[in-house]
């Protein structure tokens, strides 16, 4: 990647982050931190082997369209920083995929060819919505069986009944249309789809018509990349969704401070109801205010304190300004690495 676009990417995360941080209560902070002791310091350790899970995912789609001798010029751990600075420029951008993904691209279109990068990406970030729609369905399950069937004297209440199965009818269909679209691509699919929202639908308009040759090829090679490798496929997903459930450690972690008869399964339901709700508020950045109301009320519905749900929901957003800072270092590392290649 160029270093004017290395710079571009650099400066923008910064000055979001500085925003994003000026925004904090620092006394608040301050006691949350203290509170937290070395559990915080474990948050921000889990994170360091959960980017593995999705590094991994985009290595194993990468690899599955490539020779031996092309999946050579891919390092695993070169890898790893591009998707941490990408989840870090995702974190700070409004509607998140407007910032990783160009970043992803622009790193490996110049080991793979930008077809090849841009689909990979696209994949990729197939995947990890993919495996969300997954994730939540499966807590959807765990809360009928955990918290109705074993429970005695809980009937399922009509309004949280309606919730669930509008959730579920939900989830169903965001499975079917990404099954979909892994068979027939998904970049003129996607296009079309913004074809259609105000504000935006001049622009993609004209952008597929001045790019259909490519999309069109992108949207092949994710189709070819699906049918050929369809164990490649269930692997990359099974990783991303691994890491949805083992990401509820942080959240475990945290509850321990304050209430050491925490259960797993409380936190994976906590993280699916909370990751549902900030991203139904993608366009807001780094999800303020949608991921806290979300802790809130899962908190709420789960039996616990309204200041249980606002402490994990603090610590958690110091773990992501941690990991946004670490993310855009790794961009400034990268591009020191290239200075001294040359």
């Amino acid at each position: 990647m160029k270093k004017k676009y290395q710079n571009g990417f650099l400066i923008f995360g910064l000055v979001v982050l500085v925003i994003m941080v000026w925004q904090l209560d620092f006394k608040e902070v301050w006691q949350g931190i203290c509170h937290a002791g070395y559990w915080f310091l474990a948050v921000i350790a889990l994170w360091l082997f959960l980017y593995i899970f999705n590094t991994t995912t985009w290595y194993i789609i990468i690899r599955s369209g490539l020779t031996k001798e092309e999946a050579k010029s891919v390092n695993f751990w070169w890898l790893y920083k591009i998707t941490v600075s990408g989840f870090a420029l995702n974190y700070a951008t409004p509607g998140g995929l407007m910032g990783g993904e160009p970043y992803r691209i622009m790193s490996l279109s110049p080991k793979i060819g930008t077809e090849r990068a841009s689909s990979s990406v696209i994949l990729f970030a197939m995947t990890h919505i993919f495996s969300h729609f997954w994730f939540w369905l499966i807590s959807i399950i765990l809360y009928l069986i955990f918290h109705v069937l074993l429970v005695e004297g809980h009937p399922l209440s009509a309004g949280m009944a309606i919730m669930l199965g509008a959730a579920t009818i939900f989830c169903l269909l965001g499975l079917w249309f990404f099954i979909v679209g892994y068979r027939k691509g998904l970049a003129v699919r996607a296009m079309n789809l913004l074809g259609h929202i105000p504000f935006v639908k001049k622009w993609a308009k004209r952008f597929i018509e001045g790019h259909k040759e490519q999309l069109d090829k992108i949207d092949h090679q994710i189709a070819e990349l699906n049918d050929q490798n369809p164990k490649h496929f269930i692997s990359a997903v099974l990783s991303e969704l691994s890491c949805r459930i083992c990401s509820a450690l942080e959240i475990y972690f945290v509850l321990r401070v304050i209430n050491p008869s925490a259960n797993y399964i409380d936190c994976i339901l906590i993280l699916a109801f909370t990751s549902l709700f900030a991203n139904l508020l993608f366009f807001i950045p780094l999800q303020l205010g949608g991921r806290e109301g979300g802790f809130l009320m899962s908190a709420k519905g789960l039996a616990l304190t309204a200041s249980d749900g606002v402490f994990v929901a603090l610590i958690i957003r110091l773990r992501e300004l941690v990991w946004t800072a670490i993310g855009l270092a790794l961009i400034k590392m990268e591009r020191t690495d290239k200075e001294k290649l040359e």
